[in-house]
């Protein structure tokens, strides 16, 4: 079972706590909002979305079972988490660690997040000048990373990639063996890598599965492994193959 999955399952866990007890603060059918500028120490609800005020400070937890969560431009927030749900991270902003179990995660220009992103059904993407300290992982979702910075490995099962403006992956990319965990997907398609020009992966491409793999003449791979070889890749010019 992969990190993502256990720290999914133990938020889930946590978050229907909060639906037995509401008497520790959580709203229950209703959504919470931190005005503009404002400090809190973290902010819950069981059916309600969150949202995070421009400038805002949080710093506590922001926590929700169904609902999304917004995180305006310059705020800082620690850990951002819901179950069924988006989670939208403006620019600007300062974070921790963001995880969803059903949802997309967006994270505008300039963002820091000092942790992980994390989904299991959903599409995450990072726009110019943003960069993620630790690792990112989804099993059914594209990831879109434009000019933004990845420390630690990029993983997925049946996710689509594409680095551009010069994206960089510190660590490696890796994709999965389509299991019991990989949901309403055709474990026949092949998922399809593109390393944009400019772009760099530091470390190496791992493929327990085919791929369609693209990657631009001015882009830098450490290496191929698995079930293709960089032999396999097709190498192209311009803006995308």
């Amino acid at each position: 079972m992969s990190k993502v999955l256990v720290k999914s399952i133990i938020t889930i866990t946590f978050l229907v706590m909060l639906m037995a007890v509401p008497v520790y603060g959580a709203s229950v059918n209703k959504s919470v909002k931190v005005a503009a500028g404002a400090e809190s120490s973290g902010e819950s609800s069981v059916n309600g979305s969150i949202s995070v005020g421009e400038g805002a400070v949080v710093t506590g937890s922001l926590e929700t079972v169904n609902g999304a969560i917004r995180v305006d431009d310059n705020a800082q927030i620690e850990a951002a988490e819901t179950v069924n749900g988006s989670l939208t991270i403006g620019s600007g902003v300062k974070s921790r660690s963001l995880s969803t179990v059903n949802g997309a995660v967006r994270i505008g220009e300039n963002t820091t997040v000092d942790g992980v992103v994390e989904t299991v059904n959903g599409r995450i993407s990072l726009e110019s000048g943003s960069s993620v300290s630790g690792n990112v992982e989804n099993v059914n979702g594209d990831f879109a990373f434009a000019g933004s910075e990845i420390a630690g490995d990029l993983t997925t099962v049946n996710g689509d990639i594409e680095l551009s403006d010069a994206a960089v992956i510190k660590g490696d990319i890796k994709v999965k063996k389509p299991g019991g965990w990989s949901f309403n997907k055709s474990k026949s398609r092949e998922p399809e890598i593109v390393i944009g020009p400019g772009s760099k992966v530091a470390g190496v491409i791992r493929l327990e599965r085919k791929v369609k793999l693209f990657i631009s003449e001015s882009a830098e791979v450490g290496g191929v492994e698995g079930e293709m070889t960089m032999d396999d890749a097709v190498r192209f010019s311009g803006k995308r193959p």
